[in-house]
């Protein structure tokens, strides 16, 4: 088979295939046998129909079209693989194809879009900024106040003190219908109520704010359109809801002290330098786990933003159909459906849709980035490292699987994702880094929802899958792609992560 490779315009070539009469004739005398035995051909046994006999009742074209075919479908993945081409959509064979004819060569021709071959910006480093790896007595002090406040208590303010609109207070409430009937739900002489909860309407909360301990007063809302937890009973029986109430006192939140028996009685440390340590240990670990993320999130999204010229539309539609595909399956992992995660998350279909395409056109981008890089410093794939890749996977005939993916077209993925992977790698150790405090990482251009889609719902051991560089070969699709499909989320909030661990 002889292959010949000509560009045309918008990232597509047309591939011209010849495969040479012996290969054509081998096929035909094998065609004429199979269907000498697929078919009842009368007077003649189970194979030994000749070839007239076979043309005379199938038709004359039924062999040559059933051989090209075959031919075509073949012999073209192995041109396109051999020509080493990236397609990005399914091939268009030319309309006027004709038929293989005994004692001639086959040639035929198709067109395919393929991945661009687009540049970066520069080569240089990118710079990026890391929390630092390290754990910090600021680190661990902020650490131990979140832990605080989880463990709070009220105490009475100054008697003078206003009500604010976050105000917590003990309350006094007397309430009745439109037809001055008792309110028991609501009756209490005594009730420790924060403001803002949406226990009672926003309106309720509003004529509170600015009394003081003490102070009296009365006043009607009416029962809302939406409900709360307190006006929910009532919907369809009293249109508005009459108060009485009274302020006890104000209250102000009181954090414990970290003494030694706080430590020990609330929290089961053995005293203060106890809990330090178990929470540097714990820092460290997340940071551990995190920080790679971290670093190669922002090196390839600084990379991304260096690519010259555009993705092609079809490489983003596919890397949103993969990006669907891995969301939907780890739904069903955890049992969750699509409106629950919707609910869950606060966003609509619409939004959803949107934020898959946005993040496919961002990993899109980062690929084409890490091609070029892979490019530029001759990050060549040899066999003996798609052979490897194979190996790697685990699978029982390594061999065997190659060969099935080389039958396919399919090894240029292969390739493709391991040259990938050494450009990520390259990429992050190149990486100049400045290491930042806790909480203060710089304002980058946020991704926008990096994440809506399957990560969110991604369980701790698939994120740190999700976080490898490395591509193992799978039985199914060994190193498909190097670039690693995680959610983007935004680098400062990664890094108040890193910093904020538990």
């Amino acid at each position: 088979m002889e292959t010949k490779v000509e560009a045309l315009q918008d990232n597509r070539v047309k591939v011209t295939v010849t495969v040479d009469a012996k290969d054509i004739d081998a096929r035909i005398k094998k065609t004429y046998k199979d269907f000498a035995h697929k078919y009842n051909f009368p007077g003649f046994r189970a194979g030994k129909a000749p070839r007239p006999i076979i043309d005379n009742a199938l038709g004359a074209a039924a062999v040559p079209a059933a051989v090209t075919d075959d031919v075509v479908n073949e012999t073209y993945p192995l041109a396109i693989d051999g020509s080493n081409l990236y397609p990005v959509a399914k091939p268009a064979f030319d309309e006027n194809m004709g038929l293989v004819e005994a004692g001639k060569p086959f040639e035929y021709s198709l067109e395919v879009e393929v991945k661009p071959e687009l540049e970066l910006s520069s080569y240089e480093p990118v710079e990026i900024e890391m929390p630092a790896e390290g754990v910090s007595d600021a680190e661990i002090d902020d650490q131990i106040d979140q832990l605080r406040e989880h463990y709070y208590d009220y105490e009475d303010a100054a008697a003078a003190t206003k009500v604010k609109e976050d105000s917590y207070l003990d309350l006094s409430i007397k309430a009745t219908d439109d037809a001055g009937e008792d309110i028991a739900s609501m009756n209490t002489p005594s009730r420790l109520y924060g403001l803002g909860t949406g226990l009672f309407p926003a309106e309720f909360d509003a004529e509170l704010v600015g009394m003081k301990k003490g102070q009296k007063k009365e006043f009607s809302i009416d029962v809302p359109a939406e409900p709360t937890v307190m006006t929910q009973p009532l919907m369809g029986k009293t249109t508005k809801i009459n108060f009485e109430v009274e302020v006890v006192s104000v209250k102000n939140k009181a954090l414990p002290e970290v003494t030694d028996e706080w430590a020990k009685d609330t929290l089961g440390f053995e005293d203060v330098a106890d809990l330090r340590n178990r929470v540097a240990e714990s820092i460290a670990e997340q940071k551990a786990d995190v920080l790679p993320r971290i670093k190669e999130n922002q090196c390839l999204s600084q990379l991304a933003d260096r690519l010259q010229g555009e993705a092609p539309e079809a490489m983003c539609e596919e890397a949103e159909t993969s990006l669907l595909q891995d969301f939907f399956q780890q739904l069903q992992r955890q049992g969750m459906s699509f409106d629950a995660y919707l609910a869950q998350q606060g966003i609509k279909p619409d939004q959803f849709k949107d934020d898959v395409k946005a993040q496919a056109a961002d990993m899109t981008k980062q690929d084409l980035a890490l091609d070029a890089w892979a490019r530029h410093f001759g990050m060549e794939v040899t066999d003996e490292d798609v052979a490897e890749e194979f190996v790697k996977s685990g699978v029982e005939d390594p061999k065997k699987l190659q060969e099935e993916w080389r039958k396919n077209g399919q090894l240029h993925m292969v390739k493709n994702g391991i040259a990938r992977t050494r450009a990520a790698q390259d990429v992050m150790e190149k990486a100049v880094v400045t290491e930042i405090e806790p909480g203060k990482a710089s304002d980058e251009k946020k991704k926008p929802a990096k994440k809506a889609a399957a990560k969110k719902t991604a369980k701790k051991d698939e994120a740190k899958a999700d976080a490898a560089a490395e591509p193992e070969a799978t039985e199914k699709k060994p190193a498909k792609k190097a670039a690693p499909k995680k959610a983007k989320k935004d680098e400062a909030a990664e890094a108040e992560k890193a910093a904020d661990a538990e």
